[in-house]
């Protein structure tokens, strides 16, 4: 007899029919042709700003040993293109499109939140707390807890569709930011953007990347972002999409069992444009292997000895 494996998981009120998505900045259309989207939890695409912006100065990747840093800068067509063209492609899909948010305020987080969460097409927000904060001296929004509870608590204002904090990993402690996102009203948590980091060339003497630094992604900072979602599910009840290093079915059960309810997948589409479905795959595979009947039954379940 056949057993049916459910892989299901819930952020907030957005259900999904599996765990797996991939990263904002890691996914476009043109990846059409090689995967069905239909067969993906959520669809992210790139972070849209409310001003087109060309992005940071070339080059903007290198590779590293075990990953990559990039410097993209949110390059965006803005706002109205996004209205216009980006989001009404999504609407033949099945699959739940989550809107990642990237602003230079926190009065233009919630105003674009508010036009964005009005298309019927987007099922979920993703804000980009990660980047700067031209308030504060550069100083991006995710790395002061107070003013993380500022930007969600204006945003939950505006929408009641469900809101995921995208944190940054460049902190000491993630988890007073990941509690000031709950407290201020959040549905759910990515853990999270990439790690500061910088490459140079020693013999050209410069570095790799026209920016001097950039966000190091990829398999080198799993253990890092497992970490942080096992700190962070032990003083938060929120969801967590666990977000860095994932290539394998194996990195995302990790992930899960650190704490994650879902995971993002974005260096690994790079190296492989059918990774998602692969990883998915993969994790039924584990499912079957440990006769594990729900997904969410690993969520957290990770054994430390007391």
């Amino acid at each position: 007899m056949s057993v049916t494996f459910n892989l299901e998981v819930s952020i907030g009120k957005l259900r999904l029919k599996n765990p797996i998505m991939p990263a904002s900045g890691a996914f476009g259309e043109d990846m059409e042709e090689v995967i069905d989207f239909n067969r993906l939890g959520a669809v992210v695409p790139k972070s849209i700003t409310k001003y087109p912006r060309r992005g940071n100065a070339t080059p903007r990747v290198c590779e590293t040993p075990a990953g990559m840093i990039n410097s993209i800068g949110i390059q965006s067509k803005g706002l109205e293109y996004y209205l216009a063209k980006t989001l009404p492609y999504y609407t033949k899909y099945e699959t739940p499109l989550i809107s990642s948010i990237s602003a230079d305020s926190i009065d233009e987080f919630a105003e674009m939140a508010e036009i964005i969460a009005r298309e019927e097409v987007v099922k979920a927000l993703e804000l980009n707390i990660s980047c700067p904060n031209l308030k504060g001296n550069g100083v991006a929004f995710g790395m002061d807890a107070d003013i993380t509870h500022q930007l969600i608590r204006k945003v939950r204002t505006v929408t009641d569709k469900p809101i995921i904090a995208k944190l940054t990993p460049n902190v000491t402690r993630i988890q007073d930011i990941a509690i000031a996102a709950e407290e201020a009203g959040a549905d759910g948590l990515n853990v999270a953007n990439t790690i500061l980091a910088m490459a140079i060339d020693v013999h050209t003497r410069k570095p790799k990347i026209g920016n001097v630094m950039g966000g190091i992604s990829g398999p080198a900072i799993k253990p890092i972002i497992v970490r942080m979602i096992y700190q962070v599910h032990q003083v938060c009840k929120l969801p967590i999409i666990g977000c860095g290093g994932v290539m394998t079915g194996e990195d995302a059960i990790e992930m899960m069992l650190a704490g994650a309810t879902a995971v993002q997948v974005g260096t690994a589409n790079f190296i492989n444009p059918t990774a998602m479905l692969d990883i998915l795959e993969e994790i039924k595979a584990y499912m079957k292997t440990y006769q594990i009947q729900n997904i969410t039954d690993i969520i957290g379940q990770v054994k430390i000895d007391a």
